[in-house]
């Protein structure tokens, strides 16, 4: 039986996008099929960027050190930058411009102007090393990458990229920081292209259990209907506040301190801040006390991340010197809390709610929501389907839906699917299904409520702290290693992460090789995320099935009570 804040929430939604409402739903046709779509969305990104910036033109929008810029100054920036690519870089429709930084008002500067350019925003991975960065790069055929110190001497050590590389010092103040972009060309005469919905908008990289990182490609129509589908979220939850006497503040405040090139910092987060006006306070790397610091300082509203970091700001000795009151949502997602950390968010945060979303790159992050006393009452679920604009769907072997209880792969269909893999025709068909479900490759089930549980996951993946680890690509990495006979590498549990990569390694019989060694050897080769935190060298060659092939569930369970066993001695 839905909750009563299920109900309230429904009847808000109803009113929001019904007959007369300011959200109403219209229908767009993609593929063959009709999906629902709001139709106040703007057809793409720019148009959204122009209507709000000028909306909130003298508001706080972003905080970046002593640096504090309004939604019109970082919209002028936006502005030149379209115009230099144009004229100087001569970038034209479609071409892919990659952004190989760390978070900072440069970074989004270059965002917002390579897509009113009409070039598509490819957002590489920052903890990307050498050859994953070139390998991507090459992926998706950029024509130009902006990086910067850490990234652009990254690259210069890369060979044959294909693309030009501009440095940026994104230390500097956000016009200066621009300058060797809008040196190079553009006055108030370049004209912008006019895109529509279906004009290509960005590319995100995902790992999947075949280990090379694909390029997610998503149209303009994706993002913005995604955005409007976070927004009516947030306008339901602000209707009951308001019903409850709890009114929002003057402005809005979150932290950014998820890196941009994940999908919820690029959505949820930033994109979505422009049509509340919300102010960003960028964090170029994470650390509990400066976020509590900020947090103070900024009166930050509404705090989101990989579970990890509410749990650290959580359980941190420093709390209590802190003044967090005026952050009302914990929220959270890339991986599920352990129920006991959702217990202890609601009693011992000062009255804050947690929250927990579930969504994908390929769906622009869009995909379920549990908010507060549900999430209380189902910690185990990452919620129900995100009106108006999902369906959930759980499927057998044979892609058939199945009934509440019973397990499949987890599906999901909206508007705000991504489009393809860029240049993988065989992986975009076998991600969906014939009537455009998108696999997610995880394992679950719906319970009388609609509310989504996930119990597995089909791909061979492991997740770090919201960040996804290929297996399949670490065991290559590995394998490159002469010594290395044979390697299986799965996740190990983790309080602090969920998960870590853990891997065992039968050594070539007369080699010579330690896990030090080949911890090293891996450092130098892979994100340091990556990198397995325990490798356990065997002599004999791994278990196998009948089929020849490794036995990775054996192995894993053996190494995990192994684990297990030596962490409880140490």
């Amino acid at each position: 039986m839905p909750s009563v804040l299920d109900q309230r929430i429904d009847a808000a939604v109803a009113g929001l996008t019904g007959p007369g409402g300011p959200m109403p739903l219209t229908t767009v046709q993609r593929d063959g099929m009709d999906y629902p779509a709001i139709a106040v969305a703007p057809p793409a990104l720019t148009y959204y960027f122009a209507h709000f910036c000028t909306e909130h033109a003298d508001k706080t929008f972003l905080v970046a050190g002593d640096e504090r810029l309004t939604f019109a100054q970082v919209h002028s920036a936006a502005t030149d930058v379209a115009r230099a690519l144009i004229d100087g870089f001569h970038i034209t429709r479609g071409d892919r411009i990659g952004i190989a930084m760390r978070n900072s008002p440069a970074w989004i500067a270059l965002y917002m102007g390579i897509l009113m350019a009409g070039g598509v925003a490819t957002l590489l991975n920052g903890w990307w090393q050498t050859g994953e960065l070139a390998d991507a790069i090459a992926e998706v055929e950029c024509k130009l990458v902006f990086a910067d110190a850490p990234r652009a001497q990254r690259l210069d050590e890369a060979t044959g990229l294909g693309a030009e590389i501009v440095p940026i010092d994104d230390r500097l103040p956000l016009v200066q920081a621009m300058a060797p972009l809008t040196s190079r060309g553009g006055n108030a005469e370049t004209a912008l292209p006019m895109l529509m919905g279906d004009d290509n908008a960005t590319i995100l990289f995902t790992s999947g259990s075949t280990g090379q990182s694909k390029g997610a490609l998503s149209d303009h129509r994706a993002i913005t209907q995604a955005v409007f589908n976070y927004l009516a979220s947030a306008l339901t939850m602000l209707a009951l506040a308001t019903q409850d006497g709890t009114p929002p503040p003057a402005q809005h405040a979150t932290l950014l301190n998820v890196p941009l090139f994940h999908v919820t910092a690029e959505v949820p987060v930033f994109l979505q801040s422009f049509a509340m006006g919300r102010k960003l306070v960028l964090m170029p790397k994470w650390d509990a006390e400066e976020a509590m610091r900020l947090i103070e300082q900024e009166r930050v509203s509404y705090f989101v991340g990989v579970p990890l970091m509410s749990f650290e700001i959580l359980t941190h000795p420093n709390r209590p010197n802190y003044d967090l009151t005026s952050c009302t949502d914990f929220a959270a997602g890339g991986a599920p809390r352990p129920v006991e950390h959702v217990r202890r968010l609601s009693e011992e945060m000062g009255g804050a709610k947690p929250l927990l979303g579930y969504g994908l790159t390929e769906t622009n992050g869009v995909g379920c929501g549990n908010y507060r006393e549900n999430y209380l009452a189902k910690p185990n679920s990452t919620g129900r389907a995100s009106p108006p604009l999902v369906e959930l769907a759980i499927l057998d072997a044979k892609e058939q839906p199945l009934p509440a209880g019973d397990r499949g792969e987890v599906a999901i269909r909206s508007i705000c699917n991504f489009k393809e893999y860029y240049n993988r025709p065989e992986a975009t068909r076998d991600a969906f299904t014939e009537d455009r479900f998108f696999l997610t490759g995880d394992i679950g089930y719906l319970d009388d409520d609609g509310y989504l549980f996930i119990v597995d996951r089909k791909k061979d993946i492991i997740i770090r702290g919201g960040e996804n680890i290929s297996c399949q690509e670490v065991e290559a990495a590995i394998y490159e290693n002469p010594c290395v006979a044979e390697v299986a590498v799965f996740g190990l549990p983790d309080e602090r992460f969920g998960e870590v990569p853990g891997a065992v390694v039968h050594v070539r019989p007369g080699a010579v090789l330690d896990a030090e060694a080949l911890t090293e050897f891996l450092t130098a080769r892979i994100a340091a995320f990556k990198v397995p935190r325990m490798i356990w060298l065997s002599d004999a060659p791994l278990a196998r099935l009948g089929t020849e092939k490794i036995d990775k569930v054996t192995i894993r369970a053996t190494y995990r009570a192994r684990y297990a066993e030596e962490a409880q001695a140490a």
